[in-house]
C-alpha cells in the first residue's frame, strides 16, 4: 500500500488470520491428545450450513463433542454452523481448526 504525504502508515496486529493460519505448529504431534474417541458415521455425508447456503460434506469421523469434514471454503475459526447429520438430527457447531480442506467442529450441545 503506498504511503501518501502527511498520512501514517497503519500498523498491522499480526499476519495470521482466523481461517486455520491463525497458530503455526512447529511440531509434529506425536501422540493422540483428544479426550474421546472419534468414530465413522453411519453415513458418509452430512449436509453443512455455511453463510446461509448448504452444501453436502464428506464427514471424516464424529464422536459426543464435535466432528471434522472435508470441506472446499474456508470459514473462520470460532464461526457457528448446522450440521446435519443423516442419522442423527441437526447440531449448531463452532468451527476449531481449518486446515488442508477439512474443518474440526465443535458441538454447542451434544446430538441426540
Amino acid at each position: 500500500m503506498p504511503e501518501r504525504a502527511g498520512v501514517e502508515r497503519q500498523q498491522v496486529a499480526s499476519n495470521y488470520f482466523l481461517d486455520g493460519s491463525m497458530i503455526p505448529r512447529t511440531e509434529k504431534r506425536s501422540i493422540d491428545e483428544r479426550a474421546e474417541v472419534r468414530y465413522p458415521s453411519l453415513s458418509n455425508t452430512a449436509v453443512l450450513e455455511f453463510r446461509s447456503r448448504k452444501h453436502v460434506v464428506r464427514l471424516v469421523n464424529i464422536s459426543g463433542s464435535g466432528a471434522m469434514v472435508i470441506f472446499p471454503h474456508v470459514p473462520n475459526i470460532g464461526e457457528r454452523l448446522l450440521l446435519q447429520v443423516l442419522d442423527r438430527g441437526p447440531v449448531w457447531a463452532q468451527v476449531r481448526w481449518v486446515r488442508d480442506g477439512r474443518i474440526g467442529l465443535s458441538f454447542a450441545a451434544r446430538p441426540e
